[in-house]
């Protein structure tokens, strides 16, 4: 086998794939930017360049020679701004895919998301054939993967090999950066989610998320996307689970989408609540429920069982930040529980205002 260039190695997903390349026993090639922190590819058999993939210079450097392409850098920041996220996930995405192009590799995996799909409509779940409609939420992260898969698409009619992973809420070990889909979990941990809305989320192990790369790379079919996901979790199921899990009592409030909208604009004022910000509002109220189907089907790939990646990552925050969690067996804040059973009492009365 040929060389193997790896973008965003040092991330979350990124690093899982490429020592999951290197037990294959690809000749690996990873692409770091020079002050990247390099912990997550201790003992990696790689040879590292140093570029960016807004750097058009440095990834045709990095492209020379080689055969396959993962590309997986990216950000998956919320809270970034609108011009930030589509410079990364929209221009980086380009460059590196045209470099591609222009080098004549045998294979690309790119790795998009879910996101780039949408949310599915209420009570149902989306697939891969789903038309795009989540402009319409003006959130600029899903607007961005979006745009990025249409660039995409337009190099594959130009000739590109390029098969395309979107995974869904990837959890588990290994988030050394802190700045991935696991601080979700991590804020659970710390109780910093004060309170919640109706929402669903698929989540899914970052090893099955790896696993599926190889996966595309070995049977996808050019031009294709293969939703990466596993169990569909409405937020109440999902933080019970990880209550029951981790021993740590769930958020206590839960709040219609307009009220936790208005508390959020308003924190937003006020940096030292740590309040969730109005994006993160706005689409953790949505319905992300997804099939794996057709990854399944035409990949061949299995997920491990869902419970998994909950405890792979409540046992990896315990590790590595233990003095800093809540205990087992500790509970939300009284004031918020005395405000959660107000809102449960008033709502019990079917009040129009909640």
């Amino acid at each position: 086998m040929g060389q193997t260039l790896v973008t965003g190695a040092t991330g979350f997903i990124g690093s899982h794939v490429a020592r999951q390349l290197a037990e294959r026993g690809d000749d690996l090639r990873l692409l770091v930017r020079p002050n990247a922190p390099l912990d997550s590819l201790k003992g990696l058999d790689a040879r590292i360049v140093h570029g960016d993939i807004l750097d058009r210079r440095s990834v045709r450097r990095a492209m020379q020679d080689v055969d396959r392409v993962f590309h997986v850098a990216g950000t998956t920041q919320f809270n970034l701004s609108r011009e930030r996220l589509f410079a990364i996930n929209v221009e980086g995405s380009r460059i590196v895919l045209e470099e591609a192009l222009r080098e004549g590799v045998d294979r690309v995996v790119w790795t998009s998301s879910a996101a780039a799909i949408g949310p599915a409509p209420k009570g149902k779940l989306a697939d891969e054939h789903q038309v795009w409609d989540a402009g319409r939420y003006a959130i600029p992260y899903v607007d961005s993967k979006h745009e990025a898969e249409v660039e995409a698409l337009r190099l594959v009619a130009r000739g590109l090999p390029l098969v395309i992973v979107n995974p869904t809420h990837v959890l588990g070990p290994g988030d050394e950066r802190r700045r991935s889909s696991t601080t979700l979990v991590r804020r659970y941990l710390h109780r910093q989610i004060p309170f919640y809305m109706d929402g669903t989320l698929n989540v899914v192990g970052v090893e099955d998320v790896a696993r599926g790369h190889l996966l595309a790379d070995e049977a996808g079919h050019v031009g294709e996307r293969y939703i990466l996901g596993n169990r569909n979790f409405t937020l109440d199921r999902l933080f019970a689970d990880l209550a029951r899990l981790s021993g740590i009592e769930p958020p206590a409030i839960k709040l219609p989408v307009a009220v936790a909208m208005a508390l959020s604009e308003a924190g937003q004022r006020v940096p030292a609540l740590n309040l969730p910000s109005p994006m993160e509002i706005r689409g953790g109220s949505l319905n992300w429920a997804f099939r794996n189907t057709k990854a399944k089907r035409e990949l061949g790939w299995r997920t491990s069982h869902h419970e998994d990646a909950l405890e792979a990552t409540i046992e990896w925050y315990r590790a590595t930040e233990s003095t800093a969690l809540a205990a087992p067996g500790a509970r939300q804040p009284l004031p918020l529980r005395f405000a959660g059973s107000a809102i449960r009492r008033i709502r019990s009365l079917r009040l129009p205002m909640l």
